[in-house]
């Protein structure tokens, strides 16, 4: 038996944008998946009791292709992570299911499972960046940027794009998010924003000037400037407001929270899903998102990464 948990994350600053080598900021939260395997009794892969269906299971299907695992296994999974909602999840799956696979035929170390993670989130989503699955894999705070500083972890490459991955010291911060209740798939708005960067020269404007602002937030997060990251943080939203990947039922949740909050903005893939505000006063922006016709959740980020529990 091997047992597993990771982590889920929330990016501060920079998503989409990090896809095509611009930095960005994310912080693993305090909501994880978990996973067992063990070697299946019967002669079938089974999920949580039900027959392995590898089309609705593809972050996992994927991870057992990429090993070349073909032994039949008994999987036990938990979750306290909404999918599709800018939480990580698949990043968390994707992670805690590869570490238990690779206990289960050798010892690996947390920058080969943070490559192959990124690998195999990148084949099923058709395009992505590293920042979720790292995040998952070390904890804390991370940042993604295309040059090497301090608190390098590793380097990930893909194509024409290098990612270097960092820790940082980011202060422990209280955050709330929102939950819209509307589904929006992480392939096809990334597909949809892939189309757009290529034909036209705004969207990439736009991702360009999320490089520079995550490089801001960054150091205002560093200093514990929580009155700038919130400025900040209202600012990107705008940015990808331009980009297409806000939605309205955002935009009702985000106006509501700034009330009792530094700023707010989605996060994760956007199209609906999940926005998040940074606040000292959960209980009221919790109430405030609720009245607004969203679900809230209290997080707070966590140094904890993958482990085995």
């Amino acid at each position: 038996m091997v047992t597993c948990s990771a982590p889920g994350k929330v990016i501060l600053f920079g998503e989409h944008a990090v896809v095509y080598g611009e930095p960005a900021v994310a912080i693993a939260i305090d909501k994880r998946f978990r996973c067992a395997m063990y070697p299946a009794d019967g002669d079938v892969t089974t999920v949580n009791g039900l027959v392995f269906d590898p089309e609705k299971q593809n972050y996992l299907n994927c991870a057992m292709e990429k090993l070349g695992v073909t032994e039949k296994l008994d999987i036990y999974t938990s979750t306290e992570l909404i999918s599709g909602a800018g939480m990580g999840s698949s990043a968390a799956v994707t992670v805690a299911s590869l570490r238990c696979l690779y206990e289960m035929m050798e010892s690996v170390d947390k920058e080969t499972l943070a490559k192959t993670a990124f690998e195999v989130e990148y084949k099923v989503q058709g395009n992505a960046s590293p920042i979720d699955t790292s995040t998952s894999t070390e904890g804390g705070g991370i940042v993604v940027s295309s040059t090497k500083g301090p608190g390098f972890l590793w380097d990930i490459n893909k194509g024409d794009k290098t990612w270097n991955i960092h820790k940082s010291d980011i202060p422990k911060l209280k955050l709330v998010l929102g939950n819209t209740g509307v589904h929006s798939p992480t392939g096809k708005l990334v597909a949809k924003i892939k189309e757009f960067y290529k034909r036209s020269s705004y969207a990439r404007d736009i991702i360009n000037e999320v490089g520079v602002l995550v490089e801001r937030g960054h150091e205002a997060l560093k200093t514990e400037d929580l009155v700038e990251v919130g400025r900040l943080m209202d600012q990107n939203q705008r940015l990808l407001s331009c980009l297409g990947v806000s939605h309205p039922k955002l935009d009702i949740l985000i106006d509501a929270a700034r009330k009792h909050s530094y700023g707010a903005k989605l996060t994760g893939v956007g199209g609906g899903g999940i926005m998040m505000a940074l606040t000292d006063e959960p209980e009221e922006t919790t109430k405030a998102i609720e009245e607004a016709g969203g679900q809230a959740y209290i997080l707070t980020s966590t140094n904890k990464g993958l482990t085995f529990k």
